[in-house]
């Protein structure tokens, strides 16, 4: 069968053989409209039950066996119909460390989002960047559960020859489905449909432990470019796009980690499936994007969808297909719509759909297990632990994370070559806000602390890394974490919001063992690409260690992550070159020896970090948990002035 893309335009040579033939058998070809739904869950991260295991209860926001329910209703609707997960599936809650970390997966064995999802008929899938996060051997025992093909066409096998010309994908790059759809007339057709995957390229900077030497990636448009074509060469009628990939219009350089936009110029793709930046397409967050049409869900003319995460919506693009007789396949028309499990207004959320029984029977014996394991304690806390003001104030629940990395580092550089040498920690607020909604915070109660607290104060699985570092280095890691705030007017009383919704909490470093303001009147000297804006641009200033100001011939050691310090967040001066400590422990179980070894922890704040005053501004707001009315950590300097329209509770930040 020959495509004609998108325009429905055929060469001259097909028009006259097909007049041709027209004329021979004395009518006229008649096309046939063709209706196809295209269904996508996405950033999933092992929210399988519609349970919140940090919070020990059920939740109506997450959750697969919700969406479970949208899909049969959704399939329901339409005659044909072809279904695709877009990873990062099994990390990302404690169900998936359970899995991996606590009850062990062995082969043969079907991890549990497969025992869930073979039972939903996925028909593809493709893989996110956190599916590396517990190594190629866990990943490939758990995907062998899979009943439908895995596809990701960067990803290649190191082979260290160095010859471009001979790179094997490590996996099969793309699958050509048969398929047999019915037109409105109810004719039965036969089509390829083309499903091919991207992961983002920098796994090889977040995973390096688990990837170095093993694979390596190539750039999402470049592959796009040289696959599509092979897919319809080889007969594919419709070609689906599934990047693990956001959307961005910054310009283009290569190698892309939201690379979808550039993807959606690829000719001879019909539709986009997208994910990991955990927003919703289409909607208003992208109506200001040149080429983007909102109402259609479209992007540059490509039909696109991402639906969310954690189960939070169904992804849906209905295409209109023309079928002629001749086997041509075009796309005529397009509408995506991401369907919710929820709703929320204000404080209120309110559930659209029941958890689906069977995926919950599917999954009880491991998902009654991760509570348990939860459940287990670890030692106890003085005081609450909160993240409800981790952007405005030094913070308890990043304190506790900063003093455990630096206990077990001393340990480790104790009669190294580097003991003697300054140890700084780095830390910040995984759960504060943002896109995770007014209930994503950690809020832990005075007491007894169990595992699921720990996994609530540290939420990935990162592996403690220790980077050597100069005083400037050290200054411009903070400069770059300061790009989590907006700039401040210092003359203005009118509103002005604090924090910059675009840039990631979990990229808002705080060192602890030096003190420094932070001059939020004083324009960001980078963006959240780690781009210098502002060259002459400072805002963190009183920079000290041990009561002196920090040079830049001091040298320190810096605790972090696996993440932070192999380049993650592009960070200056974390790229790799300056780990001195590769520790096989994750940040986390450092965390909870920490606790056990101390038994009974004050998780009190040290105050080394403040914001410069900000002159007359007088309504400077940040918005936060509802609940941090009654915390007990609560600023001297902030005042509640109401609640916005997506629940969460608005303050008034005063610094003079």
């Amino acid at each position: 069968m020959t495509f004609i893309h998108k325009a429905g335009l055929r060469t001259a040579g097909a028009s006259a053989i097909g007049l041709s033939l027209a004329l021979l058998s004395g009518t006229a070809l008649a096309d046939s409209t063709v209706s196809l739904r295209i269904l996508e869950t996405t950033d999933i991260h092992t929210h399988l039950v519609n349970y919140d295991y940090y919070r020990d209860g059920e939740s109506d926001t997450v959750g697969l066996a919700k969406v479970a329910t949208l899909l049969k209703t959704a399939r329901g609707e339409a005659e044909n119909v072809v279904f695709v997960d877009n990873g990062d599936l099994i990390q990302g809650n404690p169900l998936g460390d359970y899995m991996a970390k606590e009850r062990g997966l062995k082969k043969g064995e079907t991890h549990p989002v497969y025992k869930a999802m073979n039972l939903l008929g996925y028909d593809a899938a493709n893989l996110g960047n956190h599916e590396f996060n517990y190594g190629m051997e866990f990943l490939e025992t758990a995907i062998a559960g899979a009943n439908f093909p895995y596809v990701s066409a960067n990803i290649f096998v190191d082979d260290g020859d160095g010859n471009a010309e001979n790179d094997k994908p490590y996996f099969q790059p793309y699958v050509l489905l048969d398929r047999e759809f019915v037109d409105d007339e109810g004719k039965n057709h036969k089509a390829k449909v083309g499903v091919i995957g991207f992961v983002p390229p920098q796994i090889m900077q977040w995973d390096k432990a688990n990837l170095e030497g093993k694979v390596f990636t190539k750039d999402i448009v470049e592959m796009a470019e040289k696959y599509v074509p092979e897919m319809r060469e080889k007969g594919a009628d419709i070609v689906i796009a599934v990047p693990h990939s956001g959307l961005s219009t910054m310009e283009r350089h290569g190698m892309e980690e939201n690379a979808t936009y550039y993807l959606s110029k690829v000719d001879g793709i019909d539709a986009i499936l997208f994910g990991h930046a955990h927003t919703v397409f289409p909607s208003d967050a992208f109506s200001d994007l040149e080429g983007v049409d909102i109402a259609k869900g479209t992007i540059n003319g490509v039909a696109a969808v991402m639906p969310g995460f954690w189960g939070s919506h169904l992804g849906v693009i209905d295409l209109t297909l023309n079928v002629s007789d001749a086997g041509e396949w075009t796309v005529v028309d397009s509408l995506s719509d991401a369907r919710p499990i929820y709703q929320r207004e204000g404080r209120t959320i309110t559930p659209l759909v029941e958890a689906d029984p069977e995926i919950i029977a599917a999954v009880k014996e491991e998902h009654e297990g991760t509570i348990a394991y939860m459940r287990e304690g670890v030692g106890t806390t003085s005081a609450p632990i909160n993240s409800f003001f981790a952007l405005v104030a030094d913070d308890p629940s990043i304190q506790i994370v900063t003093n455990a990395q630096k206990w077990y580092l001393e340990k480790i550089l104790n009669g190294s070559e580097y003991d003697g040498i300054p140890i700084l920690s780095a830390g910040a607020p995984f759960k504060a806000g943002g896109r995770g909604g007014p209930d994503y915070f950690t809020d832990i109660p005075e007491g007894k602390i169990a595992l699921k607290n720990v996994a609530d104060l540290y939420i990935y699985p990162n592996t403690v890394r220790a980077v050597l570092l100069n005083g400037d280095q050290v200054r411009e890691w903070l400069e770059m974490s300061a790009g989590q705030f907006n700039q401040i007017d210092p003359n203005n009383s009118d509103e002005q919001p604090l924090i910059n919704p675009d840039f990631p909490t979990y990229n808002y470093d705080v060192i602890d063992g030096v003190t420094y303001q932070i001059d939020v009147t004083k324009p960001a000297r980078y963006n959240k690409a780690g781009e210098v804006v502002n060259a002459d641009s400072h805002r963190i200033v009183n920079l000290s260690f041990d009561g002196k100001p920090v040079t830049a011939d001091q040298q320190f050691v810096v605790a972090t992550n696996n993440y932070r310090a192999g380049g993650g967040g592009n960070f200056p001066g974390l790229d790799g070159s300056t780990i001195i400590v590769e520790a096989p422990d994750e940040n986390r179980t450092v965390l909870a020896n920490y606790i056990l070894t101390e038994k009974e922890i004050d998780p009190k704040a040290d105050g080394n970090w403040t914001f410069a005053p900000i002159g007359d501004a007088s309504k400077v707001t940040f918005v936060t948990s509802p609940k941090a009315s009654a915390a007990a950590n609560a600023p001297d300097n902030i005042s509640f002035i109401g609640e916005d329209q997506d629940g969460f509770a608005k303050y008034v930040l005063q610094t003079k």
